[in-house]
């Protein structure tokens, strides 16, 4: 942070992050009102059950992208030991404020998901990156980078959790149709970062999330060096696993909850 409280100059901001998403992780606000803006959605609901019905025996658990610890907390509860990590450190303070209201055990960790040195290999049997954490990351390279440093620091056979939004649900409204219009003409002009939606975001003006096509999720997965064991492909609206996932679930996804597996043991 700069002398004056301020957003530091471009060139000192951390790999991956942009003015707003600084902005955004520096705001005590968005971190005391994250669970009442949230509550009852849809999305929350449904990674919380698809992640219960498939991490059922309680091992090292970090999660990348905690924001104010909603699963951090529910899996502590659950007798798994739990390390949360976010840049910002209001959300990390949330974090702590809750466990010890709960008398529960998880320790935080500030740290930028590009570069995990913190943890050395093979640390976690599982890893969480949910709501779109890896989409928030800025440029393609950090976004692989990060990816990366969630293989290094899993166990051989340790599973990542990730969500991810579909580009392609943009297909579904005039002004998501435009938006695409748009991309496709700067990617045909040779500009970089189609799929990366701006907006602003909880009062927070100039957000940008990175919306995945399949291809781009599945190739940088396996680039990282993932086995991909499940997909649920997921509705835009309802959050509930589409029907007929088999057709053309590139398309009519909204986006997806991804389980991959560090190969070994």
């Amino acid at each position: 942070m700069t002398a004056d409280g301020g957003t530091p100059p471009a060139w000192r901001l951390p790999e991956g992050v942009n003015a707003a998403l600084w902005q955004y992780a520096q705001s005590t606000r968005l971190a005391e009102d994250e669970d009442a803006y949230f509550q009852g959605h849809p999305l929350f609901e449904a990674d919380v059950r698809a992640l219960d019905e498939r991490f059922t025996v309680p091992g090292p658990l970090v999660d990348l992208g905690s924001g104010a610890g909603r699963l951090s907390l529910h899996f502590a509860r659950m007798g798994f030991p739990v390390v949360a990590v976010e840049l910002s450190r209001p959300m990390l303070a949330a974090v702590r404020r809750k466990a010890e209201a709960e008398g529960l055990a998880i320790s935080t960790v500030q740290a930028n998901l590009c570069r995990l040195g913190a943890f050395p290999e093979n640390s976690f049997d599982y890893a969480l990156a949910m709501f779109s954490t890896i989409g928030m990351i800025r440029g393609a390279g950090p976004r692989r980078k990060a990816m990366a440093e969630a293989f290094r620091i899993l166990r051989p056979g340790g599973c990542l959790a990730l969500h991810a939004h579909n580009v392609w649900l943009n297909l579904h409204d005039p002004q998501g149709r435009k938006w695409l219009i748009v991309q496709a003409w700067r990617s045909l002009r040779g500009y970089p970062g189609f799929g990366d939606r701006r907006m602003t975001y909880r009062g927070v003006p100039g957000m940008e999330v990175h919306l995945y096509r399949w291809s781009e999720l599945r190739g940088e997965l396996r680039g990282a060096g993932f086995s991909i064991e499940e997909v649920l492909s997921l509705d835009a609206v309802t959050a509930r696993p589409i029907a007929l996932p088999g057709v053309l679930p590139g398309l009519r996804a909204g986006g997806w909850i991804v389980f991959a597996r560090k190969p070994g043991a």
